[in-house]
């Protein structure tokens, strides 16, 4: 694990940014196109929004890349709180990708349907390869989860299934969400954590004994890939070691 400890969020967007393109480009060396998992929340926005200038525009080779959601509120796409509608209002619709390369998660299906649904796709994109995703772009809530990996819900400990339904008690609301297995063998998973208010979450996920069910992100945990946590200071302020370049939580 690495951690990258940032200004403010704009600093760590614009280095995110370049990092991941600079990641892309080496990946297409090797292989015909990059898979990228999205995430929804308010972090992500700023990076989506640089994505979408004319530098990054240029920089990636956006018809070889593969694009997914790490998870998606059961609303219509026309809602606010739907993560790929966000991820299109901010640069999806600017950014030149096509159609078929954009792989959302249908929540005009039944909750189950959408995520059985998802699943099928996943594998068969990823035929027992060992490996999934190349990039995996993650969020932390102020309550430690990650994806729709809440504390408390069963889904967490998921160990079979890549993609689960489940209803969000505490939302009212049903969410489709991809579990730590498909995720753990992604290639290169990153956490992007932004403010004060995630700080107490950060420290019990990266200092914490290891307990899932309190703490969800701490379930993420790379098979042979690479984790990196890229922080700003706000959310960083209680973390006691801040050097754990390489380290395992």
């Amino acid at each position: 694990m690495e951690l990258i400890i940032t200004k403010d969020i704009d600093e760590m967007s614009r280095e995110f940014a370049t990092w991941m393109s600079d990641l892309i480009q080496l990946t297409l060396k090797k292989k015909k196109s990059f898979s990228l998992v999205l995430s929804g929340g308010t972090t992500p926005q700023k990076l989506f929004q640089l994505l979408a200038t004319k530098k990054y525009r240029k920089k990636i080779e956006w018809d070889r890349i593969q694009i997914f959601w790490g998870d998606e509120r059961v609303v219509d796409f026309s809602d606010n709180r739907n993560n790929a509608k966000m991820a299109f209002d901010n640069f999806l619709s600017i950014v030149p990708v096509k159609k078929d390369q954009v792989h959302i998660i249908d929540t005009t299906k039944t909750p189950d349907t959408a995520a059985e649904e998802y699943e099928k796709l996943l594998r068969q994109f990823f035929p027992g390869t060992g490996e999934t995703f190349d990039l995996v772009i993650l969020g932390l809530g102020d309550n430690a989860h990650t994806l729709s990996l809440f504390p408390g819900y069963e889904v967490v400990l998921e160990k079979k299934h890549w993609v689960r339904a489940f209803y969000l008690e505490e939302q009212k609301m049903y969410r489709v969400t991809l579990t730590a297995p498909v995720i753990n063998a992604a290639r290169n998973i990153v956490f992007l954590v932004s403010g004060p208010a995630k700080a107490p979450a950060l420290q019990h996920v990266l200092e914490d004994t290891y307990d899932p069910w309190r703490n969800p992100a701490q379930v993420i945990r790379p098979e042979r890939g690479r984790l990196f946590w890229w922080v700003d200071e706000a959310a960083a302020q209680n973390l006691t070691n801040t050097n754990m370049s390489f380290s395992t939580i």
